[in-house]
């Protein structure tokens, strides 16, 4: 009897591994993703209002029309990359909303969906529109490349066994949501604290330039962009999008290397 439980449950588990299957656009990564889009953008949807809601709302008409705009671009890009890529049948997985939250912490992230918000104190970094392009564009490159679904499936699979995960979905419970806000790199108090991995921050780093340049943005404002916030980090407090996305020489290199690929697509729209 135990050897027949141990196949079934190799068995469910091997089942679970090959369904959850994905591919990271561009990169061809592999990755394994259990929890179902849908099941995503429920919880996210619940998570990003009361975000909203408990959060101070910036009052900038100015700022909150240039962060739209610039999301709205993005948002139409990220459509143009899924059908280049073959990932049209993704293109139903997001209702994409932009927010300008007053806050001097330098930040900026996004759940699944496409529910992106911009915190005010990193626009004297990004200084212009095409550096507020990058961080919003590097947002969305984690979304399509679903890297907080797929850190979310490890983080609930760990917790609760592959037997409990369909219950832990189901039942929404506290755990689960703020297991979804861990694994997209936000608190419940809005801090983060749990930063991407290095693998996730270049497959971000690589899509966002392409999703920029797509929508009319110049990639090559990336690299002074990291380099101002990387000035700025020495001693700063309040730069949590630095200490989350580390930015080191080596990353400003890895960027170099992907720039000749992101212009050619910026290039096509002189």
């Amino acid at each position: 009897m135990k050897a027949l439980r141990r196949t079934i449950s190799i068995a469910l588990i091997s089942a679970m591994f090959l369904s959850g299957c994905a591919t990271v656009p561009i990169t061809g990564r592999k990755q394994l993703v259990l929890i179902p889009h849908s099941e995503l953008q429920a919880l996210s949807a619940d998570n990003y209002r009361q975000i909203v809601a408990e959060s101070k709302l910036s009052s900038n008409k100015q700022d909150i029309k240039t962060v739209q705009n610039i999301g709205r671009k993005i948002a139409l890009s990220t459509e143009n990359f899924l059908r280049e890529n073959g990932m049209s049948n993704m293109l139903g997985y997001f209702a994409w909303e932009f927010t300008l939250i007053e806050d001097e912490t330098a930040n900026a992230f996004a759940l699944p969906g496409g529910k992106v918000a911009v915190y005010s104190g990193i626009l004297k970094y990004t200084q212009n529109e095409d550096g507020l392009a990058v961080v919003i564009a590097h947002e969305a490159a984690h979304v399509i490349a679903n890297h907080g679904g797929e850190r979310l499936s490890q983080m609930m699979l760990a917790q609760f066994g592959h037997t409990m995960l369909t219950q832990a979905l189901e039942e929404k419970t506290q755990t689960t949501k703020e297991f979804l806000m861990l694994a997209y790199g936000v608190s419940m108090n809005l801090g983060i604290v749990l930063p991407y991995s290095r693998l996730h921050e270049k497959e971000a780093d690589r899509i966002g330039l392409i999703l920029m340049a797509q929508a009319g943005y110049n990639p090559r404002e990336a690299i002074p962009f990291w380099e101002r916030m990387n000035n700025a980090g020495k001693g700063a407090r309040n730069l949590e999008f630095l200490s989350t996305h580390p930015a080191p020489e080596t990353r400003i290199n890895d960027i170099k290397t992907y720039l000749p690929e992101a212009l050619k697509h910026f290039n096509k729209l002189k």
